[in-house]
């Protein structure tokens, strides 16, 4: 039976990108808050399940959409970009329901609430009284989304439970101790008078949920974590366009931590016969208790200087980085950085936040945190997450005038992690620290636990690789302790995207070669750097289509 033809509309794609945009932002005001844009500060997201359903529905009207704009009325760019917006929302739709977090994860609503109140916390992006008012909007919203929670999360894995409840307990600190803190310069009676009460509804809300967590849903839990071989692969064909088996993934992943083991071996040789050991012996040398931030700060004027001496890649002016000792109800983490949105009108600074040991811990205890903090990890770290990582792309991105490229919203996740992992081994390619076996082992390592979360990610997934096999893999391959190692292997059951670092940074570099071979002698590192960074955080295939033509199609290799 024939089809009938398709009907196409003239609607130019900037105006239905500028209204998408607007949809997306009033149905999930955090990522809108992230993106810069705070028209709707005041909200919380709406995960009751008629409000899932409605966004089904709403997707499919916009994709029905985006499908009637004619390819023939487009620039060669305008084609890729429609094809990336279609990808976008399959893949939203497919979380929404295939993925399920709303219905699996009571992670989902932690995380939410907790980002949207850090919006407002740790950026001075309107005055205090507003945003504290805001706050207080946001709160009295918290007993009916974590009703939502109630009747959405009936049976999730025995897991998420776990990392829920651990998540939720963060939470509580957040809104006890951290909003008093960010608030004491408030003067409006009536607004402190109003968020005292809001935080008392809403952590009284909070433990009810935690109480029907503990007492209701764990005993019963009994769902399983593994997306299965077809959802796995689909999500990342959706989401990362990378249409590559996953036993194929494997093998690639395999293949090049086999390559960096015995590179690891070869460069700890230098320090000591036994890989392990001269890794333990790295380990040791870190900062005393208090020196942490001033470590850090040094290394990144290190960085900044190397980068520009070396022309590596463009440093656009910016606002100061602050280096922080971590707020109390983000101390889970060992290092985070948070910039603003790339739509924010104000200049603010990022904050650059490192956990520091707690005066209170044993002497035991201080060490082997500190320990996660030696040298050779602080200075990949700052690599990472700053100079050239995260920060610096951020602020390339924020001067794309493209509004489609410029939103987070449609940020690859292999490419922004591919980056920062890129750039760690980029410097000491390109000579940083040259003569140092102790800065490239620490560089090595984060590559080993990175391949290693694609390895135990997919297997998680696709395979019945336990979580406690997965822990082994991390311990024996990676070289991290076990308490360490159980917390990465713990992740991949509840956030499998953490397998794209190490597939990005293949992809970046596999991308780059290519384009080196195309340009020939024009060819520059600064020049490729600056080019891919302000097409924005895509895709790799849309990189490769703007860069090299989508030369040769391959993704990976």
């Amino acid at each position: 039976m024939r089809r009938p033809a398709t009907t196409y509309s003239s609607e130019p794609l900037s105006h239905f990108v500028d209204e998408y945009l607007g949809h997306i932002y009033e149905g999930h005001p955090t990522a809108a808050a992230f993106d810069g844009v705070h028209a709707h500060d005041d909200l919380l997201e709406d995960f009751s399940r008629v409000a899932i359903d409605e966004q089904v529905r709403e997707l499919g009207g916009w994709a029905r959409r985006l499908e009637a704009i004619s390819p023939s009325t487009l620039t060669s760019e305008e084609k890729i970009d429609r094809r990336m917006l279609g990808l976008s929302m399959r893949a939203r739709l497919f979380d929404l329901e295939e993925v399920r977090p709303w219905q699996r994860a009571p992670l989902h609503y932690a995380k939410t609430l907790a980002s949207s109140l850090a919006s407002q916390v740790l950026f001075a992006h309107a005055p205090v009284t507003d945003r504290a008012r805001r706050v207080v909007s946001k709160l009295r919203q918290v007993p009916r989304f974590f009703e939502a929670a109630r009747q959405n999360v009936t049976d999730p894995p025995g897991l998420y439970v776990k990392v829920g409840l651990e998540s939720l307990e963060r939470l509580l600190v957040l809104i006890e101790r951290e909003l008093p803190r960010a608030f004491c310069d408030l003067e409006d009676m009536h607004v402190l008078g109003d968020l005292a009460d809001a935080s008392s509804a809403a952590v009284n809300a909070i433990r009810v949920y935690v109480g029907h967590l503990r007492e209701v849903v764990a005993p019963r839990s009994r769902a399983s974590f593994r997306l299965g071989p077809e959802r796995f692969a689909e999500k990342l064909r959706l989401g990362e366009g990378l249409d590559v088996p996953a036993e194929r993934l494997l093998q690639i992943a395999l293949r090049e931590l086999q390559v960096t083991q015995q590179e690891f071996k070869e460069v700890a040789s230098k320090i000591h016969n036994d890989p392990a050991e001269a890794w333990r012996k790295v380990r040791a040398r870190h900062p005393a208790p208090g020196e942490l931030l001033g470590v850090v700060e040094g290394q990144l004027e290190d960085l900044v200087t190397f980068i520009r001496r070396k022309r590596l890649v463009t440093i656009p002016k910016h606002e100061p980085v602050m280096v922080a000792a971590t707020p109390e109800f983000y101390r889970w983490t060992f290092a985070s950085l948070w910039f603003t949105g790339p739509f924010e009108q104000k200049e603010l600074p990022a904050h650059y936040y490192i956990t520091d040991v707690e005066q209170n811990w044993s002497a035991e205890r201080q060490d082997e945190h500190l320990r996660n903090f030696n040298y050779a990890t602080l200075c990949s770290l700052s690599r990472h997450k700053v100079f050239p990582g995260h920060f610096l792309c951020s602020e390339h991105v924020r001067r794309i005038e493209a509004p489609l490229r410029r939103s987070g919203l449609f940020a690859s996740r292999s490419f922004v992690e591919g980056w920062a992992h890129y750039g760690e081994q980029l410097m000491l390619d390109e000579g940083f620290e040259r003569d140092s076996a102790e800065i490239k082992l620490g560089q090595l390592a984060e590559a080993l636990v990175r391949l290693t979360r694609t390895i135990v990610g997919i297997r998680l997934h696709t395979e019945d690789l336990s979580v406690e096999q997965g822990m082994r893999l991390f311990r024996d391959k990676a070289y991290l302790e076990e308490g360490h190692a159980r917390h990465e292997a713990e992740r991949g059951t509840f956030d499998p995207g953490y397998v794209l670092s190490a597939l990005g940074k293949r992809m970046l570099l596999k991308l780059r070669a290519d384009a080196e071979v195309m340009q020939g002698n024009s060819f520059s590192l600064k020049g490729f750097h600056d080019r891919l960074l302000g097409q924005g955080c895509l895709p790799f295939w849309m990189h490769r289509e703007l860069m090299v033509g989508g030369r040769d199609g391959s993704l990976l290799e």
